[in-house]
């Protein structure tokens, strides 16, 4: 799973065991998730969420399994296909 962790603890200037102070994790388990080894257990990502004051899907996402890359939409439509003229069905 994709994940925002250390972006949002380098915004705070914590180190990671200052987080996993607040977390009540091991350091350790703080370097796993950030380098996306260990996907934490539900209860924890929702600690996670309440220690940095916002929404689980905000930090975490599924890295594109649903076909999205992250939980931000994209912000046009550069990526989509003009129709061909030969794909159009003639009426």
């Amino acid at each position: 799973m994709r994940n925002r962790l250390k972006i949002l603890r380098a915004e705070r200037d914590w180190s990671q065991a200052e987080l996993a102070k607040r977390l009540g994790v091991s350091r350790q388990t703080v370097n796993a998730i950030e380098r996306e080894k260990y996907d934490p257990s539900l209860p924890l990502a929702f600690t996670i969420a309440r220690v940095f004051a916002m929404p689980i899907e905000i930090i975490f996402s599924d890295g594109g399994r649903d076909g999205h890359a992250d939980a931000t939409p994209p912000s046009n439509h550069a990526d989509m296909k003009e129709p061909t003229p030969n794909s159009e069905k003639a009426s």
